[in-house]
Parts: structure tokens; sequence; C-alpha cells
């Protein structure tokens, strides 16, 4: 079996990231809207016209945010730091409304 290119490994580990986090957001019913939310506001603005057809973020724009935030564009944030953000997400949105 041939092996996985870097951006086809890239990917693997987002899929996986992405499912290790879905389920503990999906653990935290309080935390679905803003979940939702954020994901709309990530996804790329064409999601609905290019494949998978999900409304994923953009891999550019993702790797971008984790070099800014851990100084590493390839890094996978930890779960409690995406619960935490979801958190604080939530907050901002109640104190503008």
């Amino acid at each position: 079996m041939a092996s996985l290119s870097r951006k086809g490994r890239r990917v693997a580990r987002m899929a996986t990231w992405a499912l290790v986090a879905g389920s503990n957001v999906a653990l935290r019913p309080s935390l679905w809207g803003i979940a939702f939310t954020q994901l709309l506001a990530f996804a790329r603005q064409d999601w609905f016209g290019r494949p998978p057809y999900l409304p994923v973020p953009d891999m550019r724009y993702l790797r971008f945010r984790m070099e800014t935030v851990y100084g590493n564009g390839d890094v996978m944030p930890p779960t409690r730091d995406l619960l935490e953000y979801l958190r604080w997400c939530r907050t901002q949105r109640r104190l503008w409304l």
C-alpha cells in the first residue's frame, strides 16, 4: 500500500481530530448551538458548491489560525482548548445580544 502524501497525512490527522473534538462537543449539549454557529462562521463561503459539500473551513485559513495561536500551522489544538473557545464564544455572543 502506498504511503500517504504530506497533504493526505494532514487531512487524515484533521479528520481524526474532528471526530474526537466532535464527540467531545456532542457530549455537551450546551455547546451545540455555538459550535454550529462557529462551524458556519469558519466555513468556506462556497462550501455548498464544492466537494465535499460540507461547511468545512479552508485548510489555509486553519493553518494560519494554528500558526497564530500555537506557533505551528500543523498543530491540532487540544480538545480542551476547543471547548474553552466555544464557551468563550457563547459568553461573547450573550454580551452582544
